[in-house]
């Protein structure tokens, strides 16, 4: 494990992690390291969790306010929640137990676009930062610190924290080394400059993160795996929006709107987004290009084809199987990825230049293209917005996909309006379900209305919109993007009280 340190005076700060969770006050504002799953520290959160379980059971409650790139796992998050830990805590969550205790009240969440973190730590607005807990894959000679498999605030939170502890995971590939592009040319206004990325494979940081040494506090050497989670195989629903959306690249590349490689891929996590990246593998499309946040199972098989030639992110967010292949074959991926802190890869600079395609997930949409992807039933929110108004917003063509129902039939994708808004319909072109796909680009709401029940809408659920719409229309206040504000949440209602929006 020593190979991983070679720098003498900081292999003299290794200790172990109840000794460097020690350092972790009541009150204090902690960044930790970690992008969905990847990179998070293990060791000092689970034992900053077990003191400030013993301290609540001695009578001292302890609670930190936390901040991070994105989602972690069960060692962070999970940990920190269940011994009520946590008071506070940005810019996304995607545990469970903390989860539930947002949504009693019991814990506060900012919910932010994954861009304007780091700005945001920068400009003093969240507050001071007083400890930063960032898992590296390693220490070279000259103190310079080795990225592991997420970049994400990393960079901020070491440049911000007023002390620094430092996971070394030997589980992280040595070959990570150079896969990096760490950007310092970040300014506050008035001071700030163009950033000076024209494709997705231009290299403009350095590979290493940097850190003054006397802010190190502990060094923890750990042997981790991330929270590595299998996807569910595409199902035939994954796969027919899939099927949807290569068609339509093929139309609109016919159409001359897009080249031949497309343009670069942006993609949310799971199993329909990795559905639309395999159908790119056995598609016509050559020599694509991916600018996005995290790298998922799609695109290892799309660069083992040799039909994706770049793929840049913050992160990786693999199955275990994709992340064994990965570690097992990273000299060959490491010059076909670069991995970027976050407020990089989601930089709306950057996205509206490249002309990104956003392809990403949603709760529900209502007629109008309005988009929920965070709350369930307006209030109760499930994970957060992530970075899909980063892309959403500047994107070339910004796509969000989804099945028609859920809950076998008792809930539609496809609402009079949404309890919750997250996207506006001036940020959604594209809607698409296995029944089909809408192209809302250039139409007035009413025309909007009219394709995505046509299209989109399971059949189950499309009279009684077309009936509401057809109502509305008659008896609403405007004419312009008619509602029944009663009627319209009444479908939210109806299943609180059913179990089901069947009429």
């Amino acid at each position: 494990m020593s190979g991983r340190i070679a720098n003498a005076a900081l292999a003299a700060k290794v200790m172990s992690a109840d000794d460097a969770a020690a350092f972790i006050r009541h009150g204090m504002i902690v960044g930790m390291s970690g992008f969905t799953g990847s990179g998070y520290p293990k060791a000092v959160p689970t034992a900053l969790a077990a003191r400030i379980g013993r301290e609540r059971d001695a009578g001292h409650p302890m609670r930190v306010r936390v901040w991070t790139g994105a989602s972690t796992g069960p060692e962070l998050d999970g940990e920190l929640a269940r011994v009520d830990g946590i008071e506070l805590r940005l810019p996304y969550n995607s545990d469970p137990i903390a989860r539930k205790k947002i949504n009693n009240g019991e814990m506060e969440y900012v919910d932010m676009h994954l861009s304007q973190v780091a700005p945001m730590a920068w400009e003093g607005f969240l507050g001071e930062l007083d400890i930063a807990v960032v898992e590296i894959s390693g220490i070279r000679e000259d103190g310079s610190l080795i990225p592991s498999s997420s970049v994400g605030n990393n960079k901020t939170w070491l440049d911000r924290a007023k002390g620094v502890i430092l996971e070394v995971n030997r589980w992280q590939s040595a070959s990570l080394e150079g896969m990096h592009d760490v950007y310092y040319g970040t300014a506050l206004p008035p001071d700030r400059k163009p950033i000076q990325i024209t494709r997705p494979d231009d290299r403009i940081g350095q590979a290493y993160f940097n850190c003054d040494p006397d802010k190190i506090l502990a060094i923890v050497e750990t042997d981790g795996p991330d929270r590595n989670l299998p996807f569910a195989a595409p199902d035939h629903c994954a796969r027919d929006i899939a099927g949807h959306l290569l068609e339509f690249f093929t139309h609109e590349v016919k159409k001359g709107r897009l080249p031949p490689s497309l343009l670069p891929l942006q993609s949310g996590v799971g199993n329909i987004a990795n559905a639309v990246l395999e159908g790119l593998v056995n598609s016509p499309f050559e020599s694509m290009t991916s600018y996005t946040e995290v790298i998922q199972d799609g695109m290892l098989s799309l660069l083992d084809s040799g039909k994706l030639r770049m793929a840049s992110a913050t992160a990786f967010s693999l199955s275990p199987d994709a992340a064994a292949r990965l570690n097992d074959n990273m000299p060959r991926y490491r010059d076909k990825m670069i991995l970027r802190p976050q407020e990089i890869s989601n930089h709306p600079e950057v996205i509206r230049r490249l002309g990104c395609i956003a392809m990403n997930g949603l709760i529900e949409a209502d007629i109008y293209g309005s988009v929920n992807s965070t709350h369930i039933m307006g209030s109760y929110i499930q994970n957060g917005i992530g970075g899909s108004g980063d892309f959403a917003r500047n994107a070339y063509i910004s796509v969000f996909m989804t099945p028609s129902v859920a809950k076998n039939g008792a809930i539609s994708a496809i609402v009079p309006q949404v309890p919750h808004v997250d996207h506006i319909p001036q940020d959604v072109q594209i809607i698409v379900t296995e029944q089909g796909l809408a192209d809302l680009r250039g139409l007035s709401p009413k025309q909007r209305a009219n394709v995505i029940i046509n299209n989109c809408a399971h059949p189950d659920y499309r009279p009684a919109l077309a009936d509401y719409f057809r109502r509305a229309n008659d008896t609403s206040y405007g004419k312009h993007a008619p509602v029944l504000l009663n009627e319209a949440l009444s479908w939210h209602a109806r299943y609180l009280e059913t179990g089901s929006m069947r009429l």
